[in-house]
């Protein structure tokens, strides 16, 4: 793909969930090596939008181009649920494994890995996440941030271009939020971002977007 390209590009997009619009008319381009952040208050759509650019909630108006693709059913948006890497609001939406390892093989596993190498791939996230010490610890033990980072290292495991983060320092204490914030740093990857969280803004964003009315503060 040609590096002046959008890694995505959503123009002119709507969506209506329950029979009442939830986003209008919304553009968002992501270019390559820039970490956009989705702002606006709390049911604003920053979610929608993010489920929307992988095909889990369908648009009712505009266009969804990923890669320089059109996307426009869900057999154009399943092949991107990896490349896109994205990472729930709530880390109990996204944890299913018996434990941590295991979990983040599965992405892996289902990319067509070997077990062999679904395992290794897995270890080297969680070694990225800081939390190899917990390879072995069963999901549902543990605390709210190492359920965050285990998530994470899951989404990294798949070895995605670009990472779709909703919320993902939301309700952590600030030692888990930092180290998240690391570890999204560390990884270079252009990224979508929703959130409040106005240290992982000033941290992280290379632009801001705003839903819900209102300009878009400096980033």
């Amino acid at each position: 793909m040609r590096p002046d390209l959008p890694l995505i590009a959503a123009r002119g997009l709507g969506v209506q969930r329950h029979g009442r619009p939830v986003l209008c008319d919304v553009d968002l381009i992501l270019h390559p090596e820039e970490r956009l952040f989705v702002l606006g208050p709390c049911g604003a759509g920053k979610s929608t939008l993010l489920l929307t650019l992988l095909g889990f909630v369908p648009a009712s108006a505009g266009t969804i181009h990923v890669f320089n693709r059109p996307c426009r059913c869900e057999a154009d948006f399943a092949p991107l649920r990896g490349p896109l890497g994205l990472l729930f609001q709530d880390s109990n939406d996204q944890l299913f494994g018996p434990t941590v390892i295991e979990d983040a093989a599965f992405g892996p596993l289902n990319q067509g890995l070997s077990a062999a190498a679904a395992r290794e791939r897995a270890w080297a996230a969680l070694q990225q996440v800081g939390i190899d010490g917990l390879a072995e610890r069963p999901v549902h033990e543990l605390s709210g941030g190492e359920q965050r980072l285990a998530a994470l290292s899951g989404v990294l495991a798949m070895q995605p271009t670009v990472l779709l983060l909703d919320e993902p320092t939301a309700s952590l204490d600030s030692d888990s939020a930092a180290r998240v914030s690391a570890v999204l740093a560390a990884s270079g990857l252009p990224m979508v971002v929703a959130s409040h969280d106005t240290a992982l803004v000033d941290r992280l964003a290379t632009r801001c977007m705003t839903l819900g009315g209102g300009p878009a503060p400096a980033c």
